[in-house]
């Protein structure tokens, strides 16, 4: 069983965690929107929409990154779904 102490240092893991979660897929999502108009060239003027396919594959890794991490913080306090 997890003490109150425990119970707030993995609530402050899990917001840490989220954060930065959050923050890569902002930069992910609103960074090739930005920039998707440099991305095109003559020779290859789909680079955009390539960028944007290959940010679902990132944001896919990221689901799953998200979860293995989660899953140690869960761990390491005494959360997890095991206890």
């Amino acid at each position: 069983m997890a003490t109150k102490s425990d119970q707030l240092q993995h609530w402050e893991a899990t917001k840490r965690l989220t954060l930065i979660t959050l923050i890569i897929w902002a930069v992910v999502s609103f960074g090739i929107n930005w920039f998707g108009s440099a991305l095109n060239s003559a020779a290859f003027p789909g680079a955009y929409f390539m960028a944007g396919a290959g940010s679902q594959l990132i944001f896919v890794i990221l689901v799953f990154w998200f979860a293995a991490r989660q899953n140690r913080v869960d761990e390491l306090y005494g959360m997890s779904e095991g206890d």
